[in-house]
This record gives C-alpha cells, sequence and structure tokens, in this order.
C-alpha cells in the first residue's frame, strides 16, 4: 500500500502523488511562485491530458503541444508554458539516468549526501527545493538515510510547519502557509531595516 500523500487536498491528484513517484517530483518542481496545493494538482492534470506520466513519454513528446496542454486552463501552474519545459527536461533526465524509475533517484542514494547531490542536479531543483523534497520523502515516504536530518536541516524537525513536507491535511497545509508568509514579512522587514 503506497504511502497517502494529501498535499494537492484534492483526492483523485493526492492519489497519484501517493502512487507515482515521478508524480510527486514534478508536483515539487512546479511548487514555485504558485500556491502548492494547486502545484502539486499539476501531474493529476497531466496525467488527464496527455495520458501518462510516463518518463519517456514526456520527454519524447512535441514541446510545442506538450506546452499547449500544460498551459490550457486550468493550467498546471501560473507559468505553465515555461513550466511544461522543465517537465519535460524533469522526465528526460529520470529517463536517461534513473531508466524512468523517478524513486531510484532516493530508494539508491547511498546516503543522505547522496541524495542532496542527485536532487539538486534535477532541473529547476536548487538547494532548498532539494532539501525540502529529502524532507518530504522522509516524512511522508520514510526515506532516512543516513545523515538525513542533518543534511535535511530544520525542515526535518518534526511539528515546524516548514514546508510541503509537513503537509498532511487542510490544517497542516495552513499552518505552513502561515510559517511562509511570516518568513516573508520578517525577510521584508530586515531588508527594510537594512535601507534605513
Amino acid at each position: 500500500m503506497p504511502a497517502q500523500i494529501r498535499i494537492a487536498q484534492d483526492d483523485d491528484a493526492d492519489k497519484v502523488l501517493s502512487e507515482d513517484p515521478f508524480a510527486l517530483l514534478v508536483g515539487m518542481l512546479l511548487d514555485q511562485q504558485y500556491p502548492m496545493e494547486h502545484a502539486f494538482r499539476g501531474p493529476w492534470k497531466i496525467l488527464e491530458r496527455f495520458g501518462t506520466l510516463e518518463p519517456a513519454a514526456i520527454a519524447a513528446a512535441d514541446p510545442e503541444a506538450f506546452a499547449d496542454l500544460c498551459a490550457t486552463p486550468p493550467a498546471i501552474h501560473r507559468y505553465g508554458r515555461s513550466m511544461a519545459g522543465r517537465v519535460q527536461q524533469l522526465a528526460q533526465v529520470v529517463r536517461d539516468d534513473y531508466a524512468g524509475h523517478a524513486e531510484r533517484i532516493w530508494t539508491e542514494a547511498a546516503d543522505a549526501t547522496d541524495l542532496l547531490a542527485r536532487l539538486r542536479a534535477l532541473p529547476g531543483f536548487g538547494d532548498q527545493k532539494a532539501r525540502i523534497f529529502a524532507a518530504l520523502v522522509g516524512k511522508r515516504l520514510d526515506v532516512r538515510p543516513a545523515g538525513w536530518q542533518e543534511v535535511v536541516g530544520p525542515y526535518a524537525e518534526d511539528g515546524s510547519y516548514r514546508s510541503v513536507a509537513d503537509v498532511v491535511d487542510a490544517e497542516s497545509l495552513q499552518k505552513v502557509r502561515e510559517f511562509k508568509q511570516a518568513a516573508k514579512a520578517e525577510a521584508k522587514a530586515k531588508a527594510a531595516a537594512a535601507k534605513s
């Protein structure tokens, strides 16, 4: 029985995230400048419109047609066309480096440092996104290679509601949203204070 992922707050979309590792990876890719629950509904939208989430099929799709499909309302992201290209780049890496099996990124990592390096190497995954995704697979899929807490940092803390890794229902989603808003406000205040 796959782990129950409840990020999208939509039964069909969450089922896809729970059952398909590539879907979870795509949801994380889309989680920027866009509400997280909507970002994590993106893989389900792609599946519904494209018919598969098979990385090889997505990588091989005509870029224009795939971008059209991703940008059709409701789009997979605020920037549907450009994110479609990122999804195809991610699919190419999963196809070429992991034989089409996204889960190999985390299940075959030698340790937490290797896991983070593998995630950072993915298109659209910077350091913070890599750490958050490592926290997500650690907390929701129980993938915690040696050194996991040290590498993931504060995102590994239980009950911190810092990231999508802590979302299990509507209430926790709201707590994460409040944490992010508070962090943004604090950063803005620091920047304003530095200018004065």
